[in-house]
């Protein structure tokens, strides 16, 4: 098969999928700055502003093997395509969310809209694994990941002008409102909420169109997951998914990232706010943070290379390393560095996502499906990292509180230099291929 893969040219597939990545992307990164936007609105603390992250990221865990179930029967295309569809009725569900002032509303919505990218999410990051030779997937995985970056770093851009430009008036200010202005003012505020997502739901209902009208190539996972070679590295067969310790290990690595991810983007904004760090408006500081986004974009792209020429687990290692050391130094030194230094972590966050999915599937043959909703629940670490995080800063200061994201990429050094080597020898003279 693998030689198959080599011959065939896929890269009219692998352009159409990057718009789902750089979609997800987009919408995922909204949230960050929805948590201080709603924040204000509701007048709620960090942790319960972190109800946004919990409500959208707990959908991976309950979703994700249904949607691996889901793939396994209707294939790659057409969960993709349902998967869009659910994403964009959840956008429209944010108009009457919004109308309302609702705040279980908004969670509710949250909820659906991340079922449908958990969808899109167990569909997608396989298939573009499966769509060439197997030694270049996490170089693959990385260069579409790049586009999903694209939309993170737009998304606060876009955030920031239509829905932080409406700002916040406190509580003493709207009681001197008279009920025409306080309506008007209502209104501007449903509104910063609404039109964004309107837009959102059209470009998604287009997307699934879109995708149904183009002919995906089908793709189909080895029956038997070896013992057998692949590289320099020979693969031991079990009975079920989770007898791979190198996916297992790679789930926690996934569940860590995720929370280190999200957590830093999460609580960036309200950062930046500090007049101890750099005193910054929302509106600006959320422009600021699509810097944050852009590094890891930037990352994905040079990522996508050097994994070429280095082995992706030393490159995850690496930048594990550097993250924490960044962290470390931010808490050390506080003001302006410490806002910069966060901001750098995006750049080294880049290729972790998908060189950690890539490592832990690697050799699963006919579990691949399996395994790939294995590592989609584990993104669930963005719903609980966050919610660890902002229990500590509302004790210890925002600043301090990111020592929750320092000890997970502590981890992930951990599974760049030895994790995901647990499952195989590197060696292809080990035992017999099983038939």
């Amino acid at each position: 098969m693998s030689s198959q893969l080599g011959k065939t040219n896929y890269s009219r597939a692998l352009t159409v999928l990057t718009s789902l990545f750089f979609m997800w992307g987009l919408i995922t990164s909204l949230n960050d700055i929805l948590i201080p936007h709603l924040k204000a609105i509701f007048t709620l603390s960090y942790l319960q502003a972190a109800l946004i992250q919990f409500s959208f990221f707990t959908a991976y865990f309950v979703m994700s093997f249904p949607s691996g179930y889901l793939v396994e029967k209707l294939g790659y295309k057409r969960g993709i395509m349902i998967g869009l569809a659910t994403a964009g009725l959840a956008c429209l569900l944010f108009y009457p969310a919004a109308g309302a002032k609702s705040y279980p509303f908004f969670l509710g919505a949250l909820f659906i809209l991340a079922s449908g990218i958990t969808l899109l999410q167990v569909a997608a990051n396989p298939y573009v694994t499966l769509l060439g030779k197997p030694e270049t997937a996490s170089s693959r995985l990385n260069l579409t990941q790049a586009f999903n970056s694209l939309g993170t770093a737009i998304g606060p851009l876009v955030g920031s002008v239509l829905i932080l430009a409406v700002a916040v008036k406190p509580a003493q200010e709207l009681s001197g409102l008279s009920p025409e202005q306080l309506a008007a003012y209502s209104a501007a505020e449903a509104g910063s909420v609404q039109t964004p997502y309107l837009i959102l739901a059209a470009l998604l209902f287009a997307l699934a169109v879109i995708i149904g009208l183009f002919k995906l190539p089908k793709v189909k996972e080895g029956d038997t997951p070896a013992d057998a070679p692949q590289g320099n590295a020979e693969y031991h067969a079990h009975d079920s998914v989770w007898g791979y310790r190198h996916l297992v290990l790679g789930a926690v690595g996934i569940f860590t990232y995720v929370g280190a991810e999200v957590s830093i983007g999460s609580f960036l904004v309200s950062l930046m706010g500090q007049p101890q760090i750099a005193g910054l408006s929302e509106a600006v500081a959320g422009k600021y943070l699509a810097l944050y986004w852009t590094g890891a974009m930037v990352g994905r792209f040079i990522g996508g290379v050097v994994m070429r020429k280095i082995k992706p687990g030393h490159v995850l290692a690496f930048n594990a390393l550097v993250n924490a050391l960044l962290i470390a130094v931010a808490m050390s030194v506080g003001g302006q560095a410490a806002m910069w230094g966060l901001i750098a972590i995006g750049l080294f966050n880049s290729i972790m996502f998908p060189t950690i999915f890539s490592l832990a599937i690697e050799g699963l043959g006919k579990f691949t499906g399996e395994g790939s909703g294995v590592l989609c629940m584990a993104i669930v670490g963005g719903a609980i990292v966050p919610l660890i995080q902002a229990f500590f800063a509302d004790r210890i200061g925002i600043l301090y509180s990111f020592v929750v994201p320092l000890v997970c990429y502590g981890y992930i050094v951990f599974y760049g230099l030895k994790g995901h080597y647990a499952d195989f020898t590197a060696t292809r003279k080990v035992a017999a291929v099983k038939r």
